[in-house]
């Protein structure tokens, strides 16, 4: 096979990164050596910024109404996530629900997926990369691409095969967890008992899941799930109860390591998800940053595949998803401490719940917040001091969103003065690249109450929705079409 991208993985983050390259114009072909999707739900949560970004792409309809909770957790301390934003708090959608939906929307844009084929080997030069695979039938498959992309876990292939630098800590502490049927025992939110800490939670279809973290105890060396029996021994000596009867239908084990490679792009080979960064999934944060690493690279790596992307795009998914991953990562080592530690960090717990309590002070819940749900991700986008330059554009404010150009993953050019002469010279310049950029004219939906739009009358956005000009001393436009689409049309 030939093909632009190769893409090894299909779980959310692959296919999500082959619906978004599909969508810029690129030929892609997803391999995963599953050969057909799990059935193993292992993240439940979808953020704020994530549900954004499925909205824009209009995927939210075919999930109907997910249960939401606007309450959320920092390390097990209740955290109010609510936020200026249409969906506000945690979305509890199972993650084989989450991958269904992106293979059908990948699938239907022109994707092709293979399952049933293994990743033996890849050679990459600096025009392109030949990889083979063993398909269902035990022969080799060869695929030939311009880019390679590894979205295939903490364990990925793509990583070991090319050597990349995977710098950071290994586990040290662990969870261990079991979806279980036939047994009735009491919820538990983040519960931290004299011996451990232990979450429990009964679904609608009566399986309930159990978490469990012995303190003190050291994470043990896998090669794969623990055995039920383990589960149920630690379970007991934390909480007193006995699940032993019950019939586990998912069991598994994670631990607090924490490493992120080095290089997002390194040539021809660029990662996302687990494959980049490993993490704790502590309340959903890692499916969560993944999902948002893949909508930043595809239409970047499709712009380059293409001919229309200016010099250096391609590396800004390094320069701007390292450095979110990197913060994310932190944030999480620091709440494996408050989850996992013993005894020793209750004093520090106390004072952290002091520091969000709104009655004394709601910057800091706003901070962590926005830290949690992705919706404080601002980049470096170059010159200007509008609060809004680099930070995801905020839709809801406008009386017209312009869904054709975010479901087409294409840039958006905002007219918010219709009818005055900046307007007039506005839609002039934009000619250029109409091929790439809609102009699209809309108002406030409200004049009530401060805007984040305060002071714009016309603002630039990117195909993963981040602003990257404003009419209010970011300078010309067409510097900033030129910085991000390339040359216009002559």
């Amino acid at each position: 096979m030939r093909t632009d991208v190769l893409v090894v993985g299909a779980g959310p983050v692959g296919l999500m990164l082959a619906g978004e390259l599909r969508l810029g114009g690129a030929e892609v072909v997803v391999l995963d050596r599953l050969p057909r999707p799990t059935t193993e739900s292992r993240a439940t949560t979808l953020h704020a910024r994530t549900m954004e970004i499925l909205a824009a792409r209009g995927l939210l309809e075919a999930l109907g109404t997910p249960p939401n909770d606007v309450m959320g957790h920092f390390g097990g301390v209740p955290l109010d996530l609510t936020l200026p934003t249409p969906y506000p708090g945690q979305w509890k959608v199972p993650q084989t629900r989450t991958e269904e939906l992106l293979q059908a929307w990948a699938l239907s844009l022109g994707a092709t997926v293979r399952r049933g084929h293994e990743l033996r080997a890849l050679t990459v030069t600096d025009t392109g990369a030949e990889a083979e695979a063993t398909g269902p039938d035990g022969r080799p498959v060869r695929v030939s691409a311009r880019y390679v992309v590894g979205c295939d876990g903490e364990r990925s292939t793509v990583r070991e095969l090319t050597g990349a630098d995977f710098p950071g800590q290994d586990a040290t502490r662990e969870l261990i967890r079991a979806d279980v049927a036939g047994i009735d025992i009491p919820d538990r939110r983040f519960q931290r008992l004299q011996r451990g800490l232990a979450i429990a939670a009964r679904r609608p279809d009566g399986v309930t899941r159990v978490m469990v973290h012995e303190f003190g105890r050291a994470a043990r060396p896998r090669t794969g799930a623990p055995a039920f029996a383990e589960v149920v021994d630690v379970w007991k000596r934390v909480t007193g109860e006995d699940i032993g009867g019950g019939t586990p239908l998912w069991l598994n084990a994670f631990g607090d390591a924490s490493r992120q490679v080095a290089r997002y792009r390194d040539g021809r080979v660029l990662f996302a998800g687990d494959a980049a960064h490993v993490q704790m999934p502590v309340g959903g944060q890692a499916l969560n940053l993944g999902l948002q690493d893949a909508v930043n690279l595809g239409w970047k790596l499709a712009a380059e595949i293409r001919g229309r992307a200016p010099d250096g795009l391609l590396d800004t998914y390094h320069s701007e998803r390292h450095a979110v991953g990197e913060r994310v990562l932190s944030t999480i080592r620091a709440q494996s401490t408050f989850l996992l530690g013993g005894p020793d960090v209750e004093a520090l717990r106390e004072v952290f719940r002091e520091l969000i309590d709104p009655a004394h002070t709601r910057h800091t819940r706003a901070h962590l917040a926005g830290l949690i749900s992705g919706l404080d991700i601002r980049y470096d986008v170059g010159p200007g001091d509008h609060p809004l330059l680099g930070a995801r554009m905020p839709y809801g404010e406008l009386d017209q969103a312009p869904d054709a150009a975010c479901r087409k993953a294409r840039g958006v050019l905002l007219d918010l003065a219709p009818g005055s002469p900046s307007a007039a010279e506005l839609h002039a310049v934009a000619a250029g690249w109409a091929d790439r950029v809609d102009v699209v004219t809309a108002g406030f939906r409200t004049a009530d109450g401060p805007s984040a739009l305060s002071g714009a009358r016309a603002v630039l956005v990117r195909p993963d929705g981040h602003v990257v000009w404003t009419d209010s001393g970011a300078g010309r436009p067409e510097t900033a079409l030129r910085r991000w689409f390339g040359a216009p049309v002559s």
